[in-house]
């Protein structure tokens, strides 16, 4: 099957199609050496390096107009969830679905993609304007999470799963192992750890209610006796109060990990 000569924005693998890779021309303007520099990190040389310039481009930036990393982060989204529910069934074989479950919210989530993506530099070749730039745009975790994803994407077009694995396999292994059990809902993990500190069940107020009948909004207060309240929002009591414990659990056992609400 031959290349045509736009095949460079087809998203299919090439390595799946049976292709050899693509080679850009080094430009002499530095940014070969800040390619070379990206690759290093992912751990693999890229035949079409405009996808890595795609997987790293804003909506705002002024070459956007040549591809953003929105349609790159929807692939690798759902490349990351398989290669993590792969490690996970391997990983713990006698865990039931519902276990597996909440160790794969855990370990895709926001928060999980933009460390690993700002542990490794990536905020320093994202490609933002100046404006959003000077907004801290570069380093805002909800970014830096989408083009981990782009990336992963981007991994996966140019060198096939087994690229996108072996960058995953590489960074998540660490969350992997470092937690034996899986993370539960706040409520639960904060109600487990004071009990532990020898502290009766936490109490659980509501604080606020707001907005119409049909779509109402609650503030919770979550307290523990001898410790500060904390207080959580959400459209339903049950949010509010799982907010709100995670809240209380950032504040005094931080390494507790505990679903999103």
């Amino acid at each position: 099957m031959a290349a045509s000569k736009n095949s460079s924005s087809n998203d299919t693998p090439r390595a799946t199609l049976g292709l050899a890779p693509r080679r850009t021309e080094a430009t002499g303007d530095g940014s070969n050496d800040r390619n070379q520099a990206l690759e290093d990190i992912l751990g693999h040389r890229f035949g079409d390096r405009s996808l890595v310039q795609r997987a790293l481009t804003h909506g705002s930036h002024a070459s956007a107009s040549k591809g953003t990393y929105e349609r790159l982060e929807f692939l690798g989204d759902r490349v990351l969830g398989l290669v993590i529910a792969e490690v996970l069934w391997r990983r713990f074989p006698k865990e039931d679905e519902g276990l597996l479950s909440r160790r794969l919210v855990d370990l895709v989530r926001k928060e999980t993609l933009a460390q690993i993506g700002l542990e490794l530099g990536i905020d320093r070749f994202v490609r933002v304007s100046r404006a959003e730039e000077s907004n801290g745009g570069r380093k805002n975790p909800s970014l830096i999470c989408d083009v981990v994803e782009a990336l992963i994407a981007a991994l996966y077009i140019d060198g096939g799963l087994s690229a996108a694995t072996a960058f995953i396999d590489r960074h998540w292994r660490p969350f992997v192992e470092q937690e034996r059990k899986p993370p539960r809902d706040a409520k639960t993990a904060l109600q487990e750890w004071a009990q532990s500190q020898g502290k009766p069940l936490p109490v659980y107020t509501e604080v606020e209610r707001s907005g119409p009948s049909h779509s109402p909004e609650f503030v919770m207060q979550a307290q523990v006796q001898g410790l500060a309240p904390a207080r959580g929002n959400g459209n339903s009591k049950r949010r509010a109060e799982q907010a709100a414990a995670k809240a209380l659990l950032t504040q005094h056992a931080p390494n507790i990990p505990t679903l999103d609400p």
